[in-house]
């Protein structure tokens, strides 16, 4: 895939002021796409537009309004968006469900399903009535295995299934929707909780095949090839880039991954 594989064409990231965002964003910027970054946190995602010769936009996904506005917004003053990523989500600490706050599993609903819900609208009734276009939604391999994050995974799964249904919904309109599931990637949230001692990086690494974890730059180069025209039938799908943890994440009831041979 050549640096001139965007050509000059709009994408929005949202929640691309950091982490995988940030990632996808430098990756989309360094291939001439047009990139604009989406997030609540408009200083960052401000000084990150600067470095980049990007545009920022401060934007809560979770204010359908507000979504609906800055893609008409953006559409009248730089032309059609035509790849998005719907990436902005909030992580949870493992807890039990008693012990979950309400008002934190709303919260969480409210970003990392209706939050993509509304960018994939706004976005999409744009797209298929052009014919074309591509999304990119994030999930996460807690999506398809059961662990102790009981509103965060749910949402993943979710927005996996959501990718799914657009993808049918659109398909005959020419827009291709897909989702992502990253592995463990030391996002600034997840590197705080190790930090704080509350996630054992090494544990984590351990139940992959490949004994590690996951580079945010390796997830933006799935949704860099998921946005591309080298993806153009794909559609429907989830891609984990999971260093190979939905494999063998269950195996150590068998000892664990094998060791190098």
């Amino acid at each position: 895939m050549t640096r001139d594989e965007g050509r000059g064409r709009l994408a929005l990231v949202t929640g691309g002021a950091s982490g995988i965002g940030l990632a996808t964003v430098e990756l989309l910027a360094e291939r001439n796409w047009q990139v604009v970054i989406a997030d609540i946190d408009g200083a960052r995602a401000e000084a990150a537009a600067a470095r980049l010769g990007a545009r920022a936009i401060t934007l809560d996904v979770t204010d359908a309004d507000a979504v609906e506005a800055a893609f008409e917004k953006l559409e009248r003053e730089a032309g059609p968006v035509e790849a998005v990523m719907a990436n902005a989500g909030l992580i949870q600490p493992g807890a039990r469900p008693e012990e979950l706050p309400l008002a934190e599993f709303d919260r969480i609903v409210a970003v990392n399903l209706r939050g993509v819900y509304v960018t994939c609208l706004a976005a999409g009734r744009r797209m298929a009535p052009r014919g074309r276009g591509a999304m990119v939604l994030t999930g996460s391999i807690t999506a398809s295995r059961a662990v102790p994050l009981h509103a965060y995974a749910p949402t993943k799964a979710a927005v996996v299934h959501m990718a799914a249904c657009l993808a049918g919904e659109w398909g005959r309109s020419g827009l291709r929707v897909n989702a992502v599931s990253p592995g463990f990637v030391a996002t600034p949230p997840l590197q705080a909780a190790i930090d704080k001692g509350l996630r054992d990086a090494a544990k984590l690494a351990d139940g992959a095949a490949m004994g590690r974890m996951v580079e945010a730059s390796e997830i933006a180069k799935a949704v860099g090839f998921l946005l591309s025209d080298d993806a153009s039938a794909v559609s429907g799908i989830d891609l984990p880039v999971d260093a190979g943890w939905l494999a063998t994440g269950h195996w150590a009831t068998y000892g664990g991954p094998r060791a190098p041979r």
